[in-house]
């Protein structure tokens, strides 16, 4: 109960305060505000941020390992100015490799090959859709990375392996080539070949990086692909392929996966055991990883910039405190007086404190909001709980911080001193 009278008479307190006193607590309370804002705001915009891209890459799948010619890390980087000579050297993975993976890998779920071109026409009769991204794929690629199909299906094993002329296309081109009908059975070009519509995947809608939608995307079989690009020989110069390896669901981390995948492709390759890799296994990962490097440190920057307002808004609440405690010598006093115990005196003066600046750190998290409601395009701003939860706290101790010498003075002053003051 002792609490709770304290609560409530530091809150009768600090109101008072707040209404004799309104410009000078708002101009004192101003730092707080400002310096909950700036973290807040910057926090929350990193998470939507990091959220929004980490969404936009999730065509990559999980549980899946890339063998490429390039680390998407760009691991190596520290070897002197031509690292990169080493990568360009490395031949690109090939179909036969492809082919040798699928035929051996046991801890592999699923195995695939796949390779993009991109800024491709579509065309049906005399309609057209540019800037597509035409993949070649073979029949695993879509436990890799998961299809939802407005109508149709994906490619068969026997079309991805007798290169036949379907095509699985983006909702986007399939509105921009069918608006008034099914696209499913009909015909469009890709470099003057005929390709028979088999499946319309379902919108994704805009990506905020920007490239990754599939509804900009057409998807035809590996061999097909091969015929209208050169590709899956290894060649430095061709249009490189990617061999997707997604694991089983018992290996934590891909560690089987990643040895039986590095140990195959070192035989097929036939490297001495003190030859590096002459190929990469990448991650999603790895892009995760670096994503959350960039954001901690726009992080960093919030917490620096938000510090020097939180250290502003700190000497005002400590200012108004100390206003406070000279203000109520006689109050403190009189109250002692009476039998009040030093901590009753203590404990008045610091919910008051922690009052005053989380009514500084509610008025910042308002602002952070309101600028939530503001549309960024397809970017999500939401202010989360757990920032909510942050904004509160970091109010709360720089109220306590503020407020504990003010405070200690007024609990040992001495009854009769502080009586005759008036």
């Amino acid at each position: 109960m002792l609490v709770f009278r304290l609560i409530l008479e530091s809150f009768s307190f600090a109101w008072n305060a707040l209404k004799s006193n309104l410009l000078r607590t708002v101009l004192s309370l101003l730092g707080v505000t400002i310096g909950i804002f700036s973290i807040i705001g910057v926090l929350t915009f990193v998470d939507s941020l990091e959220k929004s891209i980490r969404e936009s890459f999730n065509f990559l799948g999980s549980d899946v390992i890339y063998v490429g010619k390039f680390p998407w890390d760009g691991g190596g980087g520290g070897g002197g100015r031509d690292w990169w000579k080493e990568f360009l050297k490395r031949p690109n993975p090939t179909y036969s490799e492809y082919r040798f993976l699928k035929a051996n890998m046991k801890e592999g779920s699923a195995v695939s090959i796949f390779a993009t071109a991109g800024s491709v026409s579509v065309k049906r009769n005399s309609s057209s859709i540019n800037n597509i991204a035409l993949m070649g794929v073979s029949s695993d690629y879509e436990k890799l990375s998961e299809f939802e199909f407005e109508g149709g299906r994906y490619l068969t094993n026997d079309e991805v392996e007798g290169g036949r002329n379907v095509v699985v296309v983006g909702y986007e081109v399939a509105e921009a080539l069918f608006p008034n009908g099914n696209a499913l059975g009909e015909f469009v070009k890709i470099r003057n070949l005929r390709f028979k519509v088999v499946g319309i995947v379902k919108r994704e809608g805009e990506s905020f990086v920007g490239n990754t939608s599939k509804d900009y995307s057409c998807f035809i079989p590996y061999q097909s692909f091969r015929k209208l690009y050169q590709t899956g020989t290894g060649r430095w110069y061709e249009l490189g392929s990617i061999i997707g390896l997604k694991g089983q669901p018992n290996d934590i981390g891909l560690v089987q996966l990643e040895n039986e995948a590095r140990g195959f492709l070192r035989v097929r390759r036939g490297l001495k055991p003190s030859q590096k890799d002459s190929f990469a296994l990448n991650r999603p990962e790895a892009i995760a990883k670096a994503i959350s490097g960039v954001f901690d440190v726009l992080s960093i920057a919030g917490w620096v910039i938000g510090g020097f307002s939180m250290l502003v808004g700190g000497f005002g609440i400590a200012n108004i405190m100390f206003v406070s405690v000279k203000e109520r010598t006689s109050i403190i006093g009189l109250q002692k007086s009476l039998g009040a115990k030093n901590y009753f005196i203590l404990f008045q003066f610091l919910f008051e404190s922690i009052f005053l600046s989380l009514i500084g750190g509610l008025s910042g998290l308002f602002l952070v909001y309101l600028i939530t409601l503001i549309p960024f395009g397809s970017l999500d701003v939401i202010l989360s709980i757990g920032n909510i939860v942050l904004g509160l706290g970091v109010s709360s101790i720089i109220g306590l911080v503020a407020g504990i010498i003010p405070a200690a003075l007024a609990a040992r002053m001495d009854p009769v001193a502080a009586i005759r003051s008036t």
